[in-house]
This record gives structure tokens, C-alpha cells and sequence, in this order.
């Protein structure tokens, strides 16, 4: 075997490192929230919009749990009717390039763009 296509070793360190990533993206529909918030300010309605499908109960839950993970900060406003909104923090912007490797991967595999469904 070559050196270009022996497989790489990963140390413990990396595998934790990817372990750590996969654990906040990995639930359904955090990548969707996450990519979704890429533009700035999204309130709850809009994301629920936005992600499609996703029941009101979970993406508050998913909402919650990217909160308590440091992903997103939550910001409510004292208005009739309450207004709240979600933005990205560093560390959530900081996973932008992995789910936007992920859509670049998804457009040449996706089944409704692959040109042949490799």
C-alpha cells in the first residue's frame, strides 16, 4: 500500500475529538437548526419553518439542549406576545464548515441531485 491510500491512524485524542462533534450534531434535526441559524437571528417560528417537519416539542427541546451545550444563547424580550430569539454563539458558528462540508457531500451523493446515485 501506498502511502496516499494506507488508511490514516487516529490517536485516542482525535477519535475523542470527532466523538465530542458527533454528539452535538448527530441528534435529529440539530444540524438542520444549526445551518438554519447561519444567517443570524432566528425566532421560533421561523425555524420551525425553515427546518420543516420538526414538531414544536422537539425543536424546543433541541433548542434547549444547543442552549445548555453552548451552541446557541437564547435572548427573550418582555413583549405581548413574548418575542425570543436564537443566534449562534462562536463556538456554534464554529461548526458552520463542518455542515457546510456536509451539504457539499450530500449534493454529490443526495439522491435527488446525484447525477448517477453513486
Amino acid at each position: 500500500m501506498t502511502e496516499s491510500t494506507a488508511t490514516p491512524k487516529c490517536t485516542a485524542e482525535e477519535r475523542a475529538c470527532v466523538a465530542t462533534a458527533a454528539q452535538i450534531i448527530s441528534t435529529k434535526w440539530t444540524p438542520q437548526l444549526i445551518y438554519a441559524m447561519a444567517n443570524g437571528v432566528q425566532r421560533f417560528g421561523e425555524l420551525q419553518k425553515i427546518v420543516g417537519g420538526i414538531n414544536p416539542r422537539t425543536l424546543s427541546s433541541r433548542l434547549d439542549e444547543l442552549e445548555q451545550k453552548g451552541i446557541v444563547t437564547k435572548a427573550a424580550f418582555a413583549e405581548v406576545p413574548p418575542r425570543i430569539e436564537y443566534t449562534l454563539t462562536e463556538k456554534g458558528r464554529d461548526l458552520l464548515p463542518i455542515l457546510e462540508q456536509m451539504v457539499e457531500w450530500g449534493s454529490k451523493y443526495c439522491p435527488t441531485t446525484a447525477p448517477d446515485n453513486q
